[in-house]
């Protein structure tokens, strides 16, 4: 699909949601749209594909968090990149229960596919690279299958990957599945391996992942990077590579949201005659003009010049909060030239025009 529906939508919800009806309206339209319903209807299965990615974001608190405040742009980035069978009936299998006569654990032969574990590193990024968006290479150690492991059946289970048990109740003896507890449900155990692996045939191993980061990401938000994280016991599937984003502070300026703040001090001569201004911007540099008669606490916008919003919406800008210098120390000269002219009416304050900057400093921020 071209345009990505809304997650909530797919799953028929309201925002306000909770754990337990989110989890309700997947199962129902997982169990319509369920391959074994629907043999070779290729929509069907997109279907039940869109659910099941719509799920695994608002089932989990930390990605619904960053779902809500940046909508599919906080997943995107190389981050996400869509589920495939293995990966749902991996994960949301138990959802089933016994909808499919029990069968249904991991795969539609009722074997489950073992998802391995999740990675977390976490990347510093400078303003810079957050404005523009960066292809960043890391190195991971991460479990991966090694060579020259092989499997046979589960003797537990007789490689179904099932248990069944019969359990007397009130009314009568019930029959119940589970996964096996000694395959996790995958249905095989490991034959034979090469002695610097696991229990399960798995290995350190150092692997070098490009990673794109999209312009806009904030201190704190998380991005999954699918398949990149340890490999899944008995042939599995890999874990995700999640990627915890830190945003290295800049030495001169200042991050609120898309926008950026920038501290200017200026001279008494300067912001009573006027002058012209370099100031640092994101990546590089842009001269100002101090009008004559500045006073401390304006507040200049330089639009366009802060970070991209991650959602699509435009770009921030950059705003410089002039304040006056006032000297600590004055010679004699200049002590005697400030007591002649201290009460020159242009030297005094004027009440009215202090009320009227701020006000004017909060539309000129604010607009």
């Amino acid at each position: 699909m071209s345009q990505k529906r809304d997650f909530y939508d797919i799953l028929g919800v309201s925002k306000n949601a909770n754990e337990s009806e989110i989890k309700s309206a997947y199962r129902k339209l997982a169990l319509k749209y369920h391959p074994d319903k629907n043999p070779d209807d290729a929509a069907a299965e997109e279907k039940f594909k869109e659910a099941a990615e719509a799920y695994e974001v608002l089932s989990n608190a930390e990605k619904r968090a960053q779902y809500d405040r940046f909508g599919h742009d906080g997943l995107k980035g190389g981050f996400g990149g869509g589920m495939n069978m293995d990966d749902i009936f991996s994960q949301f299998g138990d959802i089933f229960g016994s909808a499919f006569g029990g069968s249904f654990g991991g795969s539609r032969s009722g074997k489950r596919v073992v998802k391995g574990s999740n990675l977390r590193v976490k990347m510093k990024l400078s303003l810079e690279e957050i404005a523009n968006g960066v292809k960043k290479k890391i190195k991971v150690n991460k479990l991966v299958q090694a060579d020259g492991v092989t499997f046979k059946s589960c003797s537990t289970c007789k490689g179904s990957g099932r248990i069944t048990q019969m359990t007397q109740t009130f009314l009568g003896a019930m029959q119940t599945q589970s996964a096996c507890h000694v395959c996790q449900g995958a249905g095989q155990m490991i034959d034979t391996k090469p002695s610097d692996t696991d229990q399960y045939g798995l290995r350190k191993q150092e692997e070098i992942i490009e990673i794109e980061i999209p312009a806009g990401v904030e201190d704190g938000m998380q991005l999954s990077v699918h398949g990149k994280g340890n490999a899944g016991p008995f042939n599995g599937v890999n874990g995700d590579l999640i990627v915890v984003i830190e945003e290295a502070e800049h030495p001169e300026l200042k991050r609120e949201n898309e926008h950026i703040h920038y501290e200017a001090v200026v001279s008494i001569g300067d912001a009573v005659l006027g002058t012209s201004i370099e100031i640092p911007t994101i990546g590089g540099k842009a001269k100002i003009k101090i009008e004559p008669g500045t006073q401390s606490g304006k507040v200049l916008r330089l639009r366009g010049k802060g970070l991209p919003n991650i959602q699509g919406f435009g770009t921030g800008d950059q705003f410089v909060h002039i304040h006056v210098w006032i000297p600590s120390k004055l010679s004699k000269e200049e002590k005697d030239w400030f007591e002649k002219h201290k009460d020159n009416p242009n030297f005094l304050p004027k009440e009215n025009e202090k009320e009227s900057g701020f006000f004017k400093r909060m539309r000129d921020y604010f607009s």
